[in-house]
């Protein structure tokens, strides 16, 4: 049996190009669950060493709750927005895995934000998230005082890696 040259050739193109579409999307697809079960070990990551970094205030009623020392209106909206119900101060102090589980998706969005704005570079999406805690504006990370607890934060988070 004779085969052309041209049939070989459309063959090859039909299959190579074919392969070629579908294997980028599908190595891409593969690609998602990896990055973001590195998006998710960063933001425990964060999440723990704003825990360390909490202050310290030596008041017993300081208006803070929790280990992260966070205020009560923020526990509020941030419980909603990640668990789909509003929770007191007190339900949210005496649940730390509940806790943790709400400031991971909180500060995990807010991280990959911080990535995107400081051009993937990772020691200063920390310290932008890091000032987004503390004052809710990332852009303050490197001006005193909050450049030095950003870098307390960063500190601690490194300690992961």
């Amino acid at each position: 049996m004779f085969i052309s040259h041209h049939w070989i050739r459309s063959w090859y193109d039909h299959c190579y190009r074919g392969a070629r579409t579908v294997f980028i999307p599908v190595v891409l697809l593969l690609m998602l669950p990896a990055q973001a079960q590195v998006a998710d070990a960063k933001a425990e990551a964060l999440v723990e060493a704003l825990r360390l970094s909490a202050p310290k205030t030596g008041i017993p009623n300081d208006g803070l709750y929790s280990d992260w020392k966070i205020k009560p209106d923020n526990i509020a909206r941030w419980s909603k927005r990640c668990s789909g119900r509003e929770l007191t101060p007190t339900e949210f102090e005496s649940n730390p895995l509940l806790a943790r589980q709400i400031l991971v998706c909180v500060m995990g969005r807010v991280l990959r934000e911080q990535f995107a704005a400081s051009n993937n570079n990772e020691v200063v999406a920390v310290q932008r998230a890091a000032a987004w805690w503390m004052t809710g504006d990332p852009n303050q990370y490197n001006i005193p005082p909050t450049s030095v607890y950003t870098l307390k934060v960063l500190e601690s988070y490194l300690r992961f890696f």
